[in-house]
């Protein structure tokens, strides 16, 4: 039988998006139908770069431009950004599927969903771009996302506490300024998109949320201060609030957490 982190580890190396997606597809129809082991069947290895196309060229943080959203040109840029998010975010999802031995099944489960999620997403995105004169990679993009889940590939509960509370959780922050600006420029299909992103995110990080917690519980560990300790440990800033309180509490923060993150973000 084949094994599950194999074919796992089949989609992160894919780097043509379609293919990554049609491929993510398949196993998680395999994985479904019982046909994929779950015992591991290859050492671990470290992925610096996942399977991605030669474009988007990468750029830090930095150097990414500000555009207004007034122009169709602005709001191409936007969600360029954001589909070149939802593109990591299929390749961190199958990652925890890869890299990750010995969880409860369940674990696979929620991670081989969101890799379908982020692939639909994607998809979406990049119709959009394309059907307002643009495509996925025409752009520059940046790699914050894999280069926090290269940082925490050691550990499943690091990873869990960093890169969905953390990282991901962000969207969740900046989504509503996103709509606001986006309703104001007149752009209904951009404001639909980004809305169904935002609620399906809710529950993506809510996953995160759930296997920090368990990996916490197994270690007999303290959620909230070590939560604390990591961010601290990782992190050299977080971004500048405000903090989505509603949607974070949906996914699965504690009040104590979030407080702890708003006075972080002063």
């Amino acid at each position: 039988m084949t094994s599950l982190q194999q074919s796992a580890w089949q989609v992160l190396q894919c780097r043509d998006p379609d293919e990554k997606i049609r491929l993510a597809q398949q196993v998680a129809e395999q994985w479904q139908a019982g046909e994929l082991s779950l015992t591991a069947s290859q050492a671990v290895d470290r992925l610096p770069i996942p399977g991605r196309p030669d474009q988007p060229t990468l750029v830090s943080p930095q150097k990414m431009p500000r555009r207004s959203m007034n122009s169709q040109a602005g709001r191409n840029a936007l969600i360029h950004a954001v589909t070149h998010i939802e593109f990591n975010a299929i390749n961190l999802a199958w990652d925890a599927v890869y890299r990750f031995a010995d969880m409860p099944k369940d674990f696979y489960s929620d991670w081989i969903s969101v890799g379908l999620d982020e692939g639909r997403h994607f998809l979406m995105l990049r119709d959009y771009l394309r059907d307002n004169g643009s495509d996925y990679g025409e752009l520059q993009a940046h790699n914050g996302l894999w280069e926090m889940a290269f940082k925490t590939d050691h550990d499943v509960l690091t990873r869990m506490a960093l890169v969905p509370r953390v990282l991901e959780a962000r969207g969740l922050d900046v989504t509503p300024g996103m709509l606001t600006k986006l309703e104001s420029a007149g752009d209904t299909r951009a404001v639909e998109h980004l809305q169904l992103i935002l609620r399906e995110e809710i529950g993506h990080v809510r996953i995160g949320s759930r296997w920090y917690h368990y990996c916490c519980e197994q270690r007999g560990v303290e959620p909230q201060s070590h939560f604390r300790e990591l961010v601290k440990t990782y992190m050299s800033g977080l971004p500048r609030g405000p903090l989505n309180i509603e949607a974070r509490l949906m996914a699965g923060f504690e009040e104590d957490e979030l407080a702890y993150l708003q006075e972080m973000s002063q």
